[in-house]
């Protein structure tokens, strides 16, 4: 079972904070999860919400903020103390700490709310930039930037979100562009997900913090989980 570290250690650390991802970059897992938003001067930075108002002692929304507002925000006190003055970090920080190591990385483009133009464009040219074509993941629930991303850059592996129960998830991701099936579980331990898994579609499921849960989405033949506790799961399954 391949484990990929959801918002980075989020289960241990502030979500998508370089204290978050360095603790994943010192894990033997496959890889790690991370989000993309826009602020106001068209800087791909890493953070879940379209605002700052859960992660941060800030508020607003991303896309209404500048680089240098949203770098004056804390967010790792809302988590804990011991993570006091950690910054919302930009997509090339992150980049740079992933470049030399074995991990796969999957960007979520967070364009489902807010379009975000010249987003996905930026997140191309900066993977590209890295030479990380090869370890990149994009994924979205906005299947026509998905779509676009896999015109601009077939080089590079996109998965496809969905929550919903499809009846013919790879026939689906296939017509998109789209390479591999990233679902919540409900999918992947139903009749469909199975039957897709077994025939050979690429299945990895979000968000899977339980043992229960683990062992369900192992035997229904998906390749891959999401967690917030990525040691732990490592345990359980390995890498």
């Amino acid at each position: 079972m391949e484990i990929f570290a959801h918002r980075g250690a989020s289960g241990s650390c502030p979500e998508n904070t370089m204290a978050a991802f360095r603790k994943t970059a010192g894990l033997a897992i496959t890889g790690v999860e991370f989000d993309v938003h826009l602020t106001a001067d068209g800087e791909p930075v890493v953070i879940h919400d379209e605002t700052v108002d859960r992660t941060t002692d800030g508020n607003g929304m991303v896309k209404d903020l500048t680089l240098s507002e949203i770098k004056k925000l804390d967010a790792g006190s809302w988590f804990s103390r011991e993570f006091e003055g950690e910054r919302i970090p930009t997509l090339m920080e992150v980049l740079a700490l992933f470049e030399h190591t074995p991990h796969r990385l999957n960007i979520e483009l967070k364009s489902d709310v807010f379009p975000y133009p010249g987003m996905r464009e930026k997140v191309i040219a900066a993977v590209r930039e890295f030479g990380l074509e090869q370890r990149v993941i994009l994924s979205s629930f906005d299947h026509e930037t998905i779509r676009e991303a896999k015109r601009e850059a077939p080089e590079i592996e996109t998965g496809v979100l969905f929550m919903e129960i499809l009846a013919d998830g790879p026939g689906y991701a296939a017509s998109i562009g789209g390479d591999a099936l990233h679902s919540a579980i409900p999918y992947a331990v139903r009749e469909s997900g199975q039957r897709a898994a077994a025939e050979g579609a690429v299945i990895r499921v979000f968000t899977v913090n339980s043992r229960e849960h683990a062992e369900m989405v192992r035997r229904s033949g998906a390749r891959a989980i999401f967690t917030d506790h990525p040691e732990e799961m490592a345990g359980l399954f390995g890498g």
